[in-house]
């Protein structure tokens, strides 16, 4: 029994049912993916699961897109603060459908991106399926994680900065200790440093610079610090985005293929849902059509 059957049996989650059956993927993510957690860190979970067929091939169902009532679209399960009190866990959930997975991750959105670089001692769970991307993961890798995940550092930057807090809550705590938000600091010089490794090494390693992380969240930076290193790293970055011999943008006809592979491996078959280009095919075409003005 894998941990989204158990908090199911358990009554704790509700999710869809090709949640609970079709979950090919979960690994732990945020400061346990990171190695800077804390004993009383939440277990933030991502992954992805395969739905029905006629939920990713919705003209099976003989759906006209743009006409009439459409099929509510499944793109993703989310539920937090999870509390399983026998094991003392508390869990934040995402799970998508493996068609917003790959779009949202062949877009370098940080987070996806990490979720297929976490190291295997993170893992959940990962069927032969989900394996079998993970072993794919460099294909989703390319140049525009620079404006993405620079975009995320900006974002980070600006939560870092702000004092308001809940007097109650442990973000206050944190701002009244060290001055400033060490959590949202210690995100701003992760992100760079992950895009620097990807942008020059064609591959990501999540827990490399981690003492440098727990450093930062543990207060031994001031935020002059943080922003200095930001503002240095960015004017760095940007040459090494110039340099680097990274993919410009990503490779759709490859992550296609990949996306495909891992459908037809778990419905058996995908003839009568999806037209694949092919090459000799077009070529013929042409020829025809060519002979055909003689």
């Amino acid at each position: 029994m894998d941990l989204i059957e158990r908090l199911h049996s358990k009554g704790l989650i509700k999710p869809p049912p090709y949640v609970i059956g079709g979950t090919q993927y979960l690994t732990i993510m945020g400061s346990q993916a990171y190695a800077v957690n804390n004993d009383d860190s939440d277990c933030d979970v991502y992954g992805f699961c395969i739905p029905s067929k006629d939920m990713i091939f919705p003209h099976l169902r003989g759906e006209i897109p743009g006409f009439g009532t459409q099929i509510q679209r499944f793109e993703q399960f989310q539920q937090h603060h999870v509390i399983e009190v026998d094991r003392q866990k508390e869990y934040d959930f995402q799970i998508y459908n493996i068609v917003k997975y790959f779009q949202l991750t062949m877009g370098c959105n940080p987070n996806m991106i990490d979720s297929l670089f976490t190291d295997e001692t993170c893992v959940l769970k990962a069927t032969k399926l989900a394996q079998h991307v993970r072993d794919n993961r460099k294909k989703f890798l390319h140049k525009g994680a620079w404006h993405t995940f620079k975009g995320y550092a900006y974002s980070q930057m600006h939560k870092m900065r702000i004092k308001e807090a809940n007097p109650e809550g442990a973000r206050y705590a944190m701002i009244q200790k060290f001055g400033y938000d060490v959590k949202f600091a210690y995100h701003v010089v992760r992100l760079l440093n992950e895009v620097e490794m990807i942008l020059t090494e064609h591959d990501l390693d999540l827990r490399r610079n981690n003492e440098q992380l727990k450093e930062i969240r543990a207060g031994q930076w001031t935020i002059e610090q943080v922003e200095q290193y930001f503002f240095m790293k960015e004017k760095s970055l940007e040459e090494t985005y110039t340099k680097s011999t990274l993919q410009y943008r990503p490779d759709e006809a490859v992550i296609k293929k990949l996306l495909l592979e891992v459908l037809e491996e778990h419905f058996g078959t995908l003839q009568g849902m999806v037209e694949t280009a092919d090459h000799y095919k077009d070529m013929l075409r042409q020829i025809q059509q060519i002979v055909s003005k003689v």
